[in-house]
């Protein structure tokens, strides 16, 4: 082995690199090192070079200009890792992903795009399931040039990968490279791959979710973010908390069984009143009948929320008048418990003849009000009242439940069943009705989000302030102040007397797709295509939480009504159960096999609901999801199905939007697919 060929080989490389103070230094010490062996002819057998190394730094620079070495280095890591022992396979074929895309970038920036393109070709069905839209994205770097200027090659480019590992899977991984001497992928892994080395077992499969962290995402950054202080308890004040203090709600569950029985009877009325009038224009899911104890059996799940501390508000709320205060008040007295034992009613608005133009659905939160957003830039607006009077007269057998045509329903002359706000310019993607119904927002593919007055009829403002489409608008739990998120990777705070945001929450890596109130609107969450959910300070603006572990888009969010918990749904049908106060994942819901659309609470927060693109509603008991410490759930082999009490599937209705009414009714709705 020729000392020149190893010294030319370091000298290459380090120029290559842009390393000149070390290539200088290695120059010099090489000199030193020649008039040192002239010197001492004798000491020439030690100063050669272990003939091991001197193969490795061969063969590395033969590497750096060879990019069949990565074709062939990847191809034999791959087929190693998935001929692996099933106890750790899962565990290494985790490596495979971070490989594959940092092979593929590198090949481009060392200039062969061709190689590039074949590679990324040829590996990457593996990757398609967990990763599509990542690499939709990378699809477009064609040139050393878009790995700088596209924001998401940039990110992934600059920063590592954490992975979460057991000890033997890591000593089996650097003992496979090392005997195989796949020098590329050693590089390659040294310098993109974090390893969290654990002592014991391989963790379980169903941890997977959590323990590759979200590329370009540091994870060190998202830890500092989460020691920030956040209070999350619910507003001093609250409506709760005064009939609490008043005793309406202790007297209502520890009424005797005739009274309870009684208050069932009245719950009815209110149902009738909220939905009861839509005649055949309504497809009901089951009803699962409220046992009459359910007050009893709930009890210690509704001391959940009386329990939680209270927090002074960081915005200037609205005053509420006080004939509302009154009806919500006797909406809250009159409450049916729910729990595990006693499931809720489930109404379910079914949009038919939409001929896949209906973009988003929103419910009012009384049930009495539909809203439908539409790809023709209108919004439609049903009054299930006056929708179910129209129908008992003159439509037979359901046939045309809830019809977004303009078709005539009824025999009013012509008249629409629906009431119609045309002024967007683009698809209408997301609609939010104000707490007391009187107002609706709407957001759109033209940037803009406007607000319609439900009394008038009419178009009331036009916010501007995005640059990109708007997907998600949200009214904040009091009114007056809303949230908007959109592709051009922000969240905004309006309030409703303010044609400008109040507020920009900068800092996700991709579109932020949902956006969600927490419930005493000092915070806002937010889900992005990136693949994590954040949590913002509304007043500062500050991202306070940063919460890693889903492998999708998120596309809902929800908080429970004690402000503690926030539960998150994916692309891949995904359901995360989140404690604010650490940032950690309690749990895991898995067993939607589609996009999670939706994701409501109920009022006592023992209950979550999920609407899926599976056309199944999904009922889950939390409480048990969140007292279960993940060490415990671990070792009694319990999974995350055990947790979910119910599932309520349509004919063939994907769930768009799901809304539990403060008297604990739960309202569906979607539209009928043909497909089905």
């Amino acid at each position: 082995m020729e000392e020149e060929e190893i010294e030319k080989a370091v000298i290459a490389y380090l120029k290559k690199k842009g390393f000149k103070q070390t290539e200088l230094a290695f120059q010099e010490e090489h000199h030193q090192h020649q008039n040192q062996q002239t010197k001492n002819s004798s000491s020439s057998i030690s100063s050669s070079t272990d003939p091991d190394i001197a193969k490795h730094i061969l063969s590395f620079s033969e590497s750096e200009n060879i990019p069949a070495r990565y074709h062939e280095g990847y191809s034999k890591l791959r087929s190693w890792t998935y001929s692996s022992l099933d106890l750790y396979k899962h565990e290494l074929l985790r490596v495979l992903y971070p490989v594959f895309i940092h092979c593929f970038m590198d090949l481009v920036a060392k200039g062969h795009i061709q190689e590039a393109r074949n590679f990324f070709n040829s590996f990457r069905e593996d990757h398609e399931m967990m990763h599509l839209r990542d690499l939709q994205k990378l699809e477009g770097v064609l040139s050393p040039s878009h790995l700088e200027e596209m924001e998401f090659a940039h990110s992934l480019r600059q920063s590592k990968v954490n992975i979460k590992i057991c000890q033997y899977s890591y000593e089996l991984l650097l003992q496979y490279l090392h005997k195989t001497q796949s020098i590329t992928m050693l590089g390659v892994i040294n310098e993109h791959i974090n390893f969290q080395v654990s002592p014991g077992q391989p963790a379980s499969i169903s941890d997977d979710a959590e323990v590759v962290t979200l590329i370009g995402s540091s994870q060190d950054d998202a830890n500092q973010i989460n020691q920030k202080e956040i209070h999350w308890g619910l507003l001093e004040g609250s409506l709760e908390e005064r009939l609490e203090k008043a005793g309406g709600l202790l007297s209502d569950s520890e009424k005797a069984e005739g009274e309870v029985k009684e208050t069932d009877t009245e719950e009815n009325k209110k149902r009738s009143a909220e939905g009861g009038k839509q005649g055949s224009s309504i497809k009901k899911l089951k009803k699962d009948k409220v046992v009459g104890a359910a007050g009893k059996t709930a009890r210690p799940e509704a001391n959940a929320v009386s329990m939680a501390p209270r927090v002074k508000p960081e915005l200037a709320l609205p005053v509420m008048p006080t004939e509302v205060e009154q009806s919500i008040l006797e909406d809250l007295r009159n409450r049916v418990q729910l729990s595990s034992m006693a499931l809720p009613s489930v109404s379910f608005y079914t949009f038919i003849n939409t001929h896949n133009s209906l973009n988003c659905s929103s419910i009012s939160h009384d049930g009495s009000l539909v809203a439908g957003g539409f790809s023709d830039s209108s919004l439609k607006v049903w009054d299930m009242s006056k929708l179910g009077q129209q129908s008992a007269t003159s439509i037979m057998q359901g046939d045309n439940d809830l019809a977004p045509t303009e078709q005539i329903l009824g025999t009013s002359g012509g008249k629409r069943s629906y009431t119609l706000f045309q002024g967007h310019s683009g698809p209408v993607y997301s609609a939010t009705f104000s707490p007391l119904g009187d107002f609706i927002l709407s957001s759109s593919a033209d940037s803009t989000i406007r607000l319609w007055s439900t009394k008038l009829n009419a178009n009331l403002v036009c916010y501007k302030g995005h640059n990109y489409p708007v997907w998600d608008v949200q009214f904040s739990p009091l009114g007056h102040y809303f949230a908007s998120s959109s592709h051009d990777r922000t969240a905004r705070i309006w309030s409703m007397d303010r044609i400008q945001p109040l507020r920009i929450m900068a800092g996700h890596l991709s579109d932020v797709d949902c956006v969600q109130w927490h419930i005493n609107c000092n915070y806002i969450a937010t889900g992005s295509s990136d693949k994590t959910v954040r949590l913002w300070d509304v007043q500062s603006g500050e991202c306070v939480r940063i919460f890693i572990g889903h492998r999708s888009m998120v596309l809902s969010l929800a908080m429970s009504p004690d402000g503690q918990y926030m539960a998150s749904g994916d692309e891949d049908g995904t359901i995360m159960m989140w404690d604010l106060s650490s940032g950690r994942c309690v749990m895991p819901l898995m067993g939607h096999m589609s996009c999670v659309w939706s994701l409501a609470f109920s009022c006592e927060g023992s209950l979550l609901a999920s609407g899926s693109a599976d056309s199944t509603v999904k009922l889950w008991d939390v409480t048990t999801s969140t007292k279960v410490p993940r060490s415990e759930e671990n070792k009694s082999g319990n999974t995350s199905r055990l947790r979910s009490l119910k599932t309520l599937p349509t004919k063939s209705t994907p769930v768009y939007s799901l809304r539990f009414s403060r008297r604990n009714l739960l309202f569906a709705a979607g539209a009928l697919s043909k497909s089905g």
